[in-house]
């Protein structure tokens, strides 16, 4: 599901001196979905009326993306966030890649438990099959997705930042690991420093990848607007890639104040680019010009004041609205 670079800790979310947060919606079809975060009973989901055990599961039947205000930030944090957007749309273009990633992690939990319980080499060595297995699999799924990726990210990053039409790029994956060795003999080579580490420090979870602009990183070369526009067009690409490999047309993008960082002619043109793909975008902006942008009749404006939320009622009623500020 869509996620933050803030704090993933749900009891945030409920108000003081409440117990719970519920929140319920309808998909396309009409599918009744249900969330229930309890403080004291935890998390509660609910689909078609059935209890799911795994978040994982809700997220398979509702592509959700989350751009907050600070997603410029998403070039200089760590790369278990550039890792988390690549791992969203394989999640959702390749159905084995959850099971390669749920093995993968269990083998590496398994292996990292004998590193810290000093358990002789031979035995830590165990666990290399299954983390060799998965691994692989895993590498080669982001791989391949992140080649495809960039071939729709090229021309939606030109048409948000026109001014940068005629930049390069260079896409740059690193496997968390030498390139040149094998998997396996790496894990064997360096298994004495992973003991003295006191866990398994190379593999897929150490994975990154960088889509170098004319030979710089985009934190160094773009402005905090054009990062912001980088950001989304490689959002609006995950979208695309859904649409044209998995005819995926249910995709739901929020996007937290979109003026953030952005004139009033960018802005424009994300609300145009984002009217010619398969999503429901819900924007939120402390800007009264967003309000001027939306004028199709399939775009709702809500008002949220103390708490309370109202509709903006213009001209005509919609049912199915596509983009909601």
């Amino acid at each position: 599901m869509g996620r933050s670079f803030r704090s993933r800790a749900l009891k945030h979310l409920v108000k003081k001196q409440q117990q719970r947060l519920t929140v319920f919606a309808r998909s396309m079809d009409q599918t009744p979905i249900g969330l229930q975060y309890d403080l004291q009973s935890g998390l509660l989901i609910r689909l078609n009326n059935a209890p799911l055990k795994r978040l994982s599961d809700l997220a398979a039947h509702l592509p959700l993306q989350f751009i907050p205000a600070n997603c410029h930030q998403f070039f200089e944090l760590g790369p278990k966030y550039r890792r988390r957007m690549v791992d969203w749309g394989v999640f959702h273009v390749e159905h084995s890649f959850n099971f390669h990633w749920q093995s993968y992690k269990k083998a590496l939990q398994q292996r990292n438990a004998a590193i810290r319980k000093y358990k002789p080499c031979n035995e830590i060595a165990l666990w290399d099959t299954h983390l060799i297995k998965h691994g692989m699999k895993i590498t080669e799924f982001r791989q391949g997705y992140l080649q495809q990726l960039v071939k729709e990210f090229l021309p939606l990053f030109r048409q948000l930042c026109p001014e940068l039409e005629t930049a390069s790029f260079v896409l740059r994956y690193q496997q968390g690991w030498n390139k040149e060795t094998d998997f396996a003999d790496y894990l064997r080579e360096n298994i004495e420093r992973d003991r003295a580490l006191g866990y398994t420090r190379s593999g897929a979870h150490a994975a990154d990848w960088s889509l170098k602009i004319d030979d710089g990183d985009p934190y160094e070369m773009l402005s905090r607007g054009q990062q912001k526009l980088f950001f989304l067009a490689l959002s609006m690409a995950q979208i695309k890639l859904l649409a044209a490999q998995k005819e995926i047309t249910n995709s739901v993008l929020l996007i937290d104040d979109l003026s953030s960082e952005l004139d009033w002619h960018h802005q424009n043109t994300v609300i145009e680019t984002l009217r010619t793909l398969p999503v429901q975008a819900f924007i939120s902006s402390t800007n009264d010009d967003l309000s001027q942008l939306l004028k199709a009749d399939n775009e709702k404006k809500f008002h949220v004041k103390h708490g309370v939320i109202s509709e903006k009622v213009k001209h005509a009623i919609n049912t199915n609205p596509d983009i909601v500020e």
